[in-house]
């Protein structure tokens, strides 16, 4: 189904209410319905504790890892007692220590090949020492599992002759092993070549489905970035599926519910204006193409909604707000979405 029929179909079935003109400079912030709230005025990649009660998130892109307590709403940085040049990316592993990317040498004239040289790290949740390197590359985010000690990654290369700027990409998976106390990668391998897909694109793990965790979804970048498609990888098989391959529309998968039976998806369908104008969708995983519109932030000229994450009781998601000019990732806020009162 093309973007513009599950639009409309969206629209049909009441699932796209309507909401009144967004008055010039507004922000999305002046006008969040109910069953959303905002958490914090700063910060971008959020990630829930496994319990529901924390969120893990950094402060800027090539900033510090940082722990809120929703109960509390104090916040607690993960990252300052030791020197490093900043991190991309902060997750929480199964045991609740925290995979970290970020680059191992820092040039500000060049923050895009920083962003492409990333690498991995395994943080003590105590607090007391520095993170103790992987020795793995990864561009983008990985994908963590939520049940074990396991995780997916993106190593991607120079663009390919003839491909544009497509760069070249594989998707690894890997155990994590602690001896002594020092965690190490096991049992690392391929799981995809991008360049043996039947469609020229970018790939970058997203999630694990639960809760087998036998699938994975990917983002699948074409026509240099401008352009996403969701797909799904079945691990033992290698079977890929290309679950919107639309021609005029940017989805990129985020996170993904607790039952395995829908993704967030970062969609434009509602203005086929690019990446930089998207809102987060809920996509079912069962190929049928069924969205469903959630967040309007794109209604208010400049602002988007992105990064979503679903708690592991599927009651909330934590997203943030962005801005259409800046780089992907970059956020301004986190916010609180409560399903238990989108009804």
């Amino acid at each position: 189904m093309n973007s513009y029929l599950r639009y409309a179909a969206a629209c049909t079935a009441g699932a796209i209410s309507a909401f009144a003109q967004p008055v010039p400079g507004a922000s999305p912030v002046d006008h969040l319905p109910a069953h959303i709230r905002q958490l914090t005025a700063f910060g971008e990649r959020a990630d829930w504790s496994h319990d529901g009660k924390k969120i893990l998130f950094l402060t800027k892109t090539f900033g510090d890892a940082m722990e809120l307590d929703l109960a509390t709403g104090s916040i607690r940085n993960l990252t300052a007692h030791y020197p490093h040049y900043g991190y991309t990316r902060a997750l929480y592993l199964a045991n609740d220590d925290i995979l970290l990317s970020g680059p191992e040498v820092f040039d500000p004239k060049h923050v895009g090949r920083a962003r492409n040289e990333c690498y991995l790290f395994v943080l003590d949740h105590a607090g007391t020492k520095p993170p103790i390197a992987l020795e793995a590359r990864c561009n983008e985010g990985p994908a963590v599992s939520r049940h074990r000690m396991h995780f997916a990654w993106a190593e991607w290369t120079d663009p390919r002759p003839g491909k544009g700027n497509l760069a070249a990409s594989k998707l690894f998976e890997a155990d994590i092993v602690y001896t002594d106390g020092r965690p190490a990668l096991s049992e690392r391998r391929l799981i995809l070549d991008a360049t043996e897909l039947p469609f020229h694109c970018t790939v970058e793990p997203q999630n694990f489905r639960p809760p087998q965790e036998k699938e994975l979804t990917f983002s699948a970048y074409t026509s240099g970035g401008g352009k996403c498609d969701v797909c799904l990888l079945d691990l033992a098989t290698k079977k890929v599926t290309n679950l919107t391959h639309s021609t005029d529309t940017y989805d990129e998968p985020e996170g993904i519910f607790p039952d395995g039976q829908a993704t967030l998806v970062e969609c434009d369908a509602q203005n086929h204006l690019g990446s930089g104008h998207v809102d987060l969708w809920k996509l079912a995983l069962d190929g049928s193409g069924h969205y469903i519109q959630l967040t309007h932030f794109s209604d208010y000229p400049d602002y988007k909604a992105s990064n979503p994450v679903v708690s592991d009781d599927g009651r909330f998601i934590a997203f943030q707000m962005a801005r259409s000019g800046e780089a992907a990732g970059v956020g301004h806020g986190l916010f609180l979405y409560d399903l238990t009162k989108d009804r």
